[in-house]
């Protein structure tokens, strides 16, 4: 969406710009795909990940298509600036990368499934960027809910990266850390559902090509 060619690097806490106690905008009540509400609370027995993978167009749609995914919603993570808006993310000034929420049953999908789906859809291994999208804001990250959520991403980094190095490709660059005070904030209403609002807008998701050896992934491509 952005290229940005200086060299990314994340700000401080005091760098990081001041941003405001509540949103600038609303966010829209239901998914334009699943007809699901995107804002909680959510019904019981559905649980919640959040995945970073570059730009949050075509991964957002990487997880609505998988089935068993309830609703999806995009926004920004795992930074220090309270409510940013999108123009303030991409400046590289809040910290935050761009991020999926994905709610979903754990009795049709099971979070190993979805960590397969996260892997194979880009390239982990390219630090603050994804393909020719550069910056902070495009930096892979996993931000876990639960221990065991935590305990299954960091196995199936593992795995990955053995596969990885196998094909010649480098390091997982990967965050994996909590979820627990890295506040999610939902970005603006244009962004939700953008390439099923925008069929042949901008995706800049690309995997490896290689196939990450846990669960059996359940996604159209």
């Amino acid at each position: 969406m952005f290229l940005n060619r200086r060299v990314p690097e994340l700000p401080t806490p005091a760098q990081a710009l001041r941003g405001r106690e509540t949103p600038e905008f609303d966010v829209p009540a239901r998914h334009t795909v699943l007809g699901n509400p995107l804002l909680g609370p959510y019904p019981g027995g559905l649980e919640v990940a959040d995945f970073g993978l570059g730009c949050f167009w075509g991964a957002e749609r990487k997880f609505w298509q998988t089935e068993g995914v309830w609703t999806t919603l995009v926004g920004y993570q795992g930074g220090y600036t309270p409510n940013p808006t999108y123009e303030e993310v991409c400046s590289g000034l809040t910290g935050h990368t761009e991020a999926v929420r994905v709610v979903y049953d754990p009795s049709v999908v099971t979070y190993e499934e979805l960590l397969k789906v996260f892997w194979e859809a880009h390239d982990p291994t390219q630090g603050f960027r994804q393909g020719n999208d550069v910056g902070t804001q495009y930096r892979s990250a996993i931000h876990t809910h639960t221990p065991d959520q935590a305990k299954a991403a960091e196995a199936s980094r593992d795995a990955y990266q053995k596969v990885l190095t196998g094909a010649g490709h480098g390091t997982i660059t990967t965050e994996i850390l909590p979820a627990e005070d890295r506040a999610f904030y939902p970005a603006e209403g244009y962004h939700q559902q953008y390439l099923d609002k925008n069929p042949a807008g901008y995706c800049g998701i690309g995997g490896t090509g290689l196939s990450c050896p846990i669960g059996v992934a359940k996604a159209d491509g």
